[in-house]
């Protein structure tokens, strides 16, 4: 059966607080198996028999909302694409080493040119992007509060849904799931 990631944004922010076992009784609401949290930051992992994962993020927002009473944008990777997404090295390995942070942004279809050419427009010498398939690669030479980039300041820029991840926690979520 198809395993899933499921990267929620703003799941615990802005006064809203969802416990994870909640978030997990959402997901077996929905008819998921194998549902588990990973880091109360919304991350969950899931199985199902089918979908294409466009309907299915729809499907989870969508549910999410209507128990939550507010939005939830909800992007998806299957084993593949989380191992591709790992694997990626988008920037020069020592430049990774002594970064600040970095992000992967999650994406739920690739940017188009002029989403592409704002977001270059942003970089600046602590904050450099790349852009592959669904995903923004950001690198952040200092602390991320250190940066001018927030994810208001992007919302506003790029006009279109993300939501963003330490890649070391895609890291230790590969480790655990596609080992």
């Amino acid at each position: 059966m198809p395993r899933f990631f499921a990267f929620l944004r703003a799941i615990n922010v802005g006064g809203h607080v969802v416990k994870m076992e909640a978030l997990r009784d959402l997901f077996t609401g929905l008819g998921f198996s194998a549902v588990e949290t990973f880091i109360a930051s919304g991350n969950v992992i899931f199985q199902c028999k089918s979908g294409k994962a466009g309907d299915l993020e729809k499907r989870i927002a969508g549910h999410l909302e209507t128990n939550l009473g507010y939005p939830v944008a909800t992007f998806l990777r299957n084993d593949k694409e989380l191992g591709a997404i790992t694997v990626y090295q988008p920037f020069a390995e020592e430049a990774v080493r002594t970064a600040g942070a970095f992000c992967v942004g999650f994406l739920a279809e690739p940017m188009g040119s002029p989403q592409r050419e704002a977001l270059m427009n942003l970089q600046t010498d602590i904050d450099t992007f790349h852009v592959h398939g669904r995903e923004i690669y950001w690198l952040c030479r200092k602390r991320q509060h250190e940066s001018t980039i927030s994810n208001a300041f992007l919302d506003r820029k790029l006009k279109v849904p993300f939501t963003f991840r330490n890649t070391t926690t895609v890291a230790k979520l590969a480790a655990k799931y596609l080992a």
